[in-house]
């Protein structure tokens, strides 16, 4: 039953101050940490104002029940405050944002390694910064009073609060959109994440039902037959082969592809040591659909084939190489189950970004120092995988600013607005970055002496404003244009890896037109494998090469599916 108001206050007036104080406090616990990440310029403003909106719900218990008012808030207060630990502890440690993919790391790390990551990353100043922390919220909590209003006030506004978290958020999807009730149920869960202790609580409910789904596809790889026949030209001899995965970049933004602007310096200053393939392009303009064929014997008119034949990983440890994956992607949600997937295919995982939204700065150079440590690993014979975040949507979150080199209209075309010429310079800034970090790569690789070949290609392409009119921004298989699949594609070999394998590639080689989805024969052509399915008429680089219909689109519709080459000139005769 809800206490009465003392007689003393006035029947309409609200203690707005008392309102403010009490909301402060109970904002305090998820706000600091998210006021941190927007001074930093981690993360856009999303997650900020969900925390900000999502603090309202604490007031309900004190405003229904004013007596208790000091005891219903330490008690929240205790609780939030342990949660919000953690979310503020791993941005001290990495400015990052919390999220399942943290928790995947923390369930899947030995008591080993939970001891190493203590001692290399506490630093004296946590405590007093702990502290500090917690006595700004205990000063909170003194400041707090009861705020009385009248028994139908008070209910009627906790009903408004509760509408607007939790009855709004699914009315939109449901009612509007036409969404499924899951579907509905995710995006509320979204809304609620950026604050504790939603964090950790759905976090770890979503970790549990991805590492279910993740279990599942393992446990079927498992029982997936070895390939029959498989024979190694290399079997017994030392090498490096690497495979570096990049995300959205068109290849018509590289110098290296003859764009105007100066986006590959690094890349073009190795032109002589590089197979540059001109024509290569993605089956689909999605990273999950895109590598369930580059990673497997699936295809667009074979689609499930991932389900039921080894995958390159599989393939690798099959031909007794020790397999590494280094990924700057998000690891451990809905959309990444599959990569997670792939990436627990390999003997040894560097999950290196954490993020809980790809708009937020993550960059690339993380992968070096762990690319590093593989090359200084003895092992002989080393298949590393690395995975980045690439020229990825937002660009502005995809470089550093010592490379926001590109700013005005020069090299662009006239008839772009003041907007997407920003957009525009974004991107290429993004593309100059990731020349950096796969020239650095590369130079590593060079650098360490090795039997080595190195494999780069984009998942997918980006149209950036380069289609015809110039109003086109992103991908959408319903509307397919050539941007959205025209990919990189080089291959670099050591000294060593060219004296052992004598091979020319003659410029018609590096015009063929080809599609990723049969990468697997590539690869395998690449470093020497062969076996009862290998074929060579799907190897970009064998002299039975055949050309193949360019198919994208969705292979659930076969009916479709659209041959990419009606859209492209027949390449000039060189």
């Amino acid at each position: 039953m809800l206490s009465a108001r003392p007689a003393t206050v006035p029947s309409q007036a609200i203690d707005w101050s008392g309102l403010g104080w009490m909301y402060l406090f109970f904002w305090y616990f998820s706000g600091i940490t998210q006021l941190l990440l927007q001074f930093t310029g981690f993360v856009n403003f999303f997650p900020f104002g969900q925390a900000a909106f999502m603090s309202l719900l604490w007031l309900v218990p004190p405003l229904l029940f004013p007596r208790r008012t000091r005891t219903i808030a330490a008690l929240i207060g205790v609780v939030l405050w342990f949660f919000s630990l953690f979310s503020l502890g791993f941005f001290c440690i990495y400015k990052q944002e919390f999220s399942q993919s943290v928790i995947f790391i923390i369930f899947e790390s030995n008591q080993a390694e939970a001891s190493e990551y203590v001692a290399q990353y506490f630093v004296w100043w946590m405590l007093p910064a702990l502290m500090a922390y917690s006595a700004g919220a205990a000063w909170l909590w003194t400041r707090i009073r009861p705020v009385w209003l009248a028994r139908r006030q008070a209910a009627v506004l906790s009903a408004l609060i509760l509408a607007f978290l939790f009855v709004f958020p699914l009315f939109k999807p449901l009612v509007i959109k036409g969404s499924s009730l899951e579907k509905a149920r995710e995006e509320l869960e979204e809304n609620m994440e950026p604050a504790v202790p939603w964090q950790m609580l759905i976090g770890y409910s979503q970790y549990r039902q991805q590492l279910r789904n993740m279990q599942s596809l393992l446990e079927g790889n498992a029982r997936i037959p070895p390939l029959a026949n498989l024979q190694d030209s290399t079997a017994g001899l030392p090498a490096t082969l690497v495979l570096v995965l990049g995300e959205s970049t068109n290849r018509q933004h590289m110098s290296l592809y003859g764009y105007p602007r100066p986006t590959t310096p690094q890349l073009d200053g190795m032109r002589d040591q590089l197979l540059v393939f001109e024509q290569v392009y993605a089956p689909r303009p999605f990273t999950i659909e895109v590598l369930q064929q580059v990673l497997t014997f699936a295809d667009q008119e074979n689609p499930d084939l991932y389900l039921t034949r080894p995958s390159l990983m599989n393939i690798m440890k099959q031909a007794g190489y020790q397999s590494y994956w280094i990924t700057n992607q998000q690891t451990m949600t809905k959309r990444n189950t599959m990569l997670t997937t792939f990436s627990r295919q390999t003997d040894k995982q560097y999950y290196l970004n954490f993020s809980r939204s790809q708009n937020s700065r993550q960059y690339d150079e993380v992968v070096l120092e762990p690319f590093q440590e593989i090359l200084r690993d003895p092992e002989p014979r080393k298949f590393i995988v690395v995975h980045l975040l690439g020229t990825h949507a937002k660009y502005e979150y995809r470089y550093p600013s010592a490379y926001a080199r590109f700013s005005g209209r020069e090299g662009l075309p006239e008839a772009l607005s003041s907007k997407q010429v920003a957009v525009s310079n974004d991107y290429d800034n993004a593309v100059l970055y990731n020349d950096f970090v796969v020239s650095s790569l590369i130079r590593m690789l060079a650098a360490a002496r090795l039997n080595s070949l190195l494999v780069y290609f984009s998942d997918h392409g980006e149209d950036v404003y380069d289609s015809t009119g110039h109003q086109v921004l992103g991908r959408s298989e319903g509307k397919p244009t050539l941007p959205m699949y025209a990919i990189p594609f080089i291959v670099w070999n050591s000294e060593q890896w060219r004296a052992a394998h004598p091979r020319t590639y003659p410029r018609e080689v590096l015009d063929r037109r080809y599609s990723t989805s049969h990468f697997i024969h590539t690869w395998s052509d690449l470093v020497g494998l062969r076996f009862d399915d290998f074929d060579a008429s799907k190897s970009l680089i064998s002299r039975d090469f055949k050309e193949r219909a360019l198919l994208v689109g969705s292979p659930a519709q076969p009916g479709s599916l659209i041959d990419l080459r009606s859209m492209m000139p027949r390449p000039a005769t060189r």
